[in-house]
C-alpha cells in the first residue's frame, strides 16, 4: 500500500454542507472494506468535480496520464474500435487517491475484466417523475423483486443516493450483454403491461407522463450504474446504500448521508455481502419469463 497525500484537503466540494475533499477521502477510506468487493475487477467511470458539485463536473472513462502506476488500469475494447484505459479500483489507497482527484462518484460496469462480454449483474433503475411518493417507489421496487424471484433470480435493492431505487440480481455469466439486456427489457415490459398507468419503459421523457420509468438501458456493454457506497454529487452528500429488503419500508431513495452511514456501518453488515453466492442464470430466467 502507498501513502496517499490528498492535495488541498480543505477544499470544499459540497458548499451547502461543508464537506471537503479531505472529508471525501476519509469517507472512502472508511467504507473501503465493504465497498471494494463491489468494485473488484470492474472498469470504473469517474464523475469528477474539481471545483465542487456547484461547478462543472464530467464523467471520465479514460484514466488520466498523471495517475500513478500503482493505480490499476486496464485497456478495455470499445465496440466501435479502439480501447479505453479504465481505472480498476482494487485497494483502499486507490479509493483515497481518486477522492483526492475530486472523483465524487464512482460508477461500475456490470461485468468484470475477467469476462467483459458477459455481465454478472442485471439492474433495473427506478426513475420517478417529480412528485412521486416514496411509498409508490417502494411498491414498484417490490414488484421488480417479486418478478425476479419468480424467474429464479435473487434480487437485491439499493437506495441510489438520488431519486430512485436500484433492484439488482447476480448472474452466472451464461449470457451476453445483448441477451441480458433483452431479458431486462422483457421483464420491464411485463411489469409495465401489468400496471400501465403507473409504469413505463418509454425512453422519451415527454411520453412518460407521470409514470415511473423502468430503466434497463444500463444493462449494455460499457454501461454503468452507481457503485454501492459511492457518494453522490448532490446536496447533503448522500451515499448509494445497499439495503435489506425489510428495510425498504422505511428507506428513502437518497440513502444515507456520509455522517449517518458511518453509524449504520458500525452496527450493520453490508446487505450485499453474499450477493455473488446467489448468482442465477439469465437464460433460465428468460425461459421462465
Amino acid at each position: 500500500m502507498n501513502a496517499v497525500r490528498v492535495s488541498k484537503p480543505d477544499k470544499v466540494l459540497f458548499p451547502g454542507d461543508g464537506v471537503t475533499k479531505g472529508d471525501l477521502a476519509g469517507q472512502y477510506r472508511g467504507v473501503a472494506e465493504v465497498m471494494l468487493p463491489h468494485l473488484a475487477g470492474r472498469p470504473l467511470t469517474l464523475r469528477r468535480f474539481p471545483d465542487g458539485i456547484g461547478g462543472e463536473g464530467w464523467f471520465q472513462k479514460n484514466a488520466s496520464e498523471h495517475f500513478p502506476d500503482w493505480v490499476t488500469t486496464v485497456e478495455v475494447p470499445q465496440r466501435d474500435g479502439g480501447t479505453v484505459r479504465h481505472v480498476v479500483c482494487d485497494n483502499a489507497d486507490a479509493l483515497v487517491y481518486l477522492a483526492g482527484q475530486a472523483a465524487v462518484e464512482l460508477h461500475v460496469w456490470l461485468s468484470t475484466v475477467e469476462d467483459l462480454e458477459h455481465p454478472d449483474l442485471v439492474v433495473v433503475d427506478l426513475d420517478p417523475p417529480d412528485g412521486t411518493g416514496v411509498g409508490e417507489l417502494r411498491t414498484v421496487a417490490r414488484r421488480v423483486r417479486d418478478l425476479f424471484t419468480e424467474v429464479g433470480l435473487t434480487p437485491y435493492v439499493q437506495a441510489s443516493g438520488g431519486r430512485g431505487f436500484h433492484v439488482a440480481a447476480p448472474l452466472t455469466r451464461d449470457a451476453s450483454f445483448d441477451e441480458v439486456r433483452e431479458f431486462a427489457r422483457a421483464a420491464a415490459t411485463r411489469l409495465a403491461e401489468r400496471d400501465p398507468d403507473r409504469l413505463t419503459t418509454e425512453i422519451r421523457k415527454d411520453k412518460r407522463g407521470d409514470r415511473i420509468f423502468l430503466d434497463v438501458n444500463r444493462n449494455g456493454y460499457a454501461q454503468t450504474f452507481v457503485a454501492p457506497y459511492s457518494v453522490r454529487a448532490r446536496a447533503g452528500a448522500p451515499v448509494a446504500t445497499p439495503l435489506d429488503w425489510p428495510e425498504l419500508g422505511r428507506a428513502e431513495p437518497a440513502g444515507y448521508p456520509v455522517d449517518r452511514l458511518r453509524n449504520r456501518m458500525a452496527r450493520k453488515a453490508d446487505p450485499w455481502r453474499d450477493l455473488r453466492e446467489h448468482a442465477g442464470s439469465a437464460h433460465d430466467a428468460m425461459r421462465r419469463l
